[in-house]
């Protein structure tokens, strides 16, 4: 007797993509982002397909509200280049945090992510935002606790 093997892989327009709403209160940034990121490429799921953008969409909410562990807020640097000479700026964890709060959580779960055309698919479902409001009620996330 032959017995093949059945595989499962996941088709695109199989999956339905769910809404979760996070928020960063009190949670430290990298647990936080690591979580995110399993969220975004759907290894939550049990129907995990690597090469099917099969996450779901994340709401991040009071990003402003970040717990950073460490001396990271005085020694973390993040680094942008416009490819000028002597036009490279650079911000510590502190500064970024008082002008952008949403870059420093959107950051650190975009370089979880793979650096590929499913990544770059799977960051467009992330939505920071620093307050407590944020616009998405209609898809009627579901709140978890990370």
């Amino acid at each position: 007797m032959k017995y093949q093997q059945k595989s499962f892989h996941l088709k695109p327009e199989e999956r339905e993509k769910k809404w979760y709403v996070v928020d960063a209160k009190d949670k430290v940034l990298g647990r936080m982002a690591t979580q995110i990121a399993k969220i975004l490429t759907g290894k939550n799921n049990p129907q995990y397909t690597p090469n099917v953008d099969s996450g779901d969409f994340v709401v991040v909410i009071n990003a402003d509200k970040v717990k950073i562990t460490g001396k990271k807020m005085d020694d973390k640097i993040y680094r942008r280049f416009s490819r000028y000479p002597g036009h490279m700026k650079e911000f510590t964890t502190k500064q970024m945090l008082a002008k952008h709060p949403e870059s420093v959580v959107t950051l650190a779960v975009k370089r979880m992510l793979p650096k590929n055309k499913l990544g770059r698919n799977m960051f467009q479902k992330l939505k920071v935002y620093a307050g407590d409001q944020h616009p998405h009620e209609a898809q009627k996330p579901k709140q978890i606790d990370l």
